[in-house]
């Protein structure tokens, strides 16, 4: 018997794939916090060498490359964060570092939005980081590319501009802990499953956007990511 429900579920938050027509159904997306020294340092704090720690965004705050979006809501500083994103294409519960790679589907660009102020507070105030950092198009994300196409991970250049202005350029190499390590540690505590994105951390740089701000980041041997903010 087919499933009913008392409302229409919302759609499959999914991502388009470089040479295909299928789309790439996202189930959960994971996110590295301080994994590059300079962009801890900006912001006043120390990159934890012991091991990675996380946070999470909803699937559904996913947001397409190419969309015009509206300023996020009840905030006063929103920052932007560029990431090399991991695609999950493979089943990984307690994955060694070595095995890590070959549960990659695929890589893509991606903006992190932060309502850094609503951040700071919880920061404060000893509590959860939600607020900050799961809201409505919240993670940005260009078309993936497979994992074969990019090719080892070394010292690709992520970049990215803000009203064409380049304000993020680092090496991935610049990364405190690695792809294969992050999906290691993360595939302790959780069971990844395909479906599953990575946002491995942002480099220095972050600033604040405006009404009308035009966003473009990209990674060496990746799709574009693009946005805009909405004016007024």
């Amino acid at each position: 018997m087919q499933a009913q429900y008392l409302f229409e579920p919302a759609p499959i938050p999914a991502l388009p794939v470089e040479g295909e027509a299928a789309l790439f159904p996202v189930r959960r997306i994971f996110c590295v916090g301080r994994n590059y020294a300079a962009h801890a340092a900006e912001m006043g704090a120390e990159v934890d060498r012991d091991a990675p720690w996380y946070f999470n965004k909803s699937a559904h705050a996913l947001c397409q490359s190419g969309a015009r979006i509206p300023m996020p809501p009840e905030t006063a500083d929103c920052h932007y964060e560029m990431e090399f994103v991991v695609a999950i294409g493979a089943e990984a519960k307690r994955v060694t570092a070595a095995d890590a790679l070959t549960v990659v589907f695929g890589y893509g660009s991606g903006i992190d939005l932060t309502r850094r102020d609503l951040q700071a507070v919880a920061k404060e105030k000893r509590r959860p980081w939600d607020l900050g950092k799961d809201f409505e198009n919240a993670a940005i994300i260009g078309p993936l590319t497979p994992a074969g196409a990019f090719g080892e991970i070394a010292g690709q250049t992520l970049w990215l501009d803000h009203d064409d202005v380049r304000v993020q350029q680092a090496p991935l190499s610049d990364m405190v802990w690695s792809v294969p390590e992050i999906i290691a540690d993360l595939s302790r505590f959780y069971t990844l499953l395909p479906g599953d994105l990575i946002m491995t951390g942002t480099p220095a740089g972050v600033g604040p956007v405006h009404p009308g701000s035009r966003l473009t980041g990209c990674i060496d041997g990746l799709m574009p990511v693009e946005v805009t903010l909405a004016e007024g």
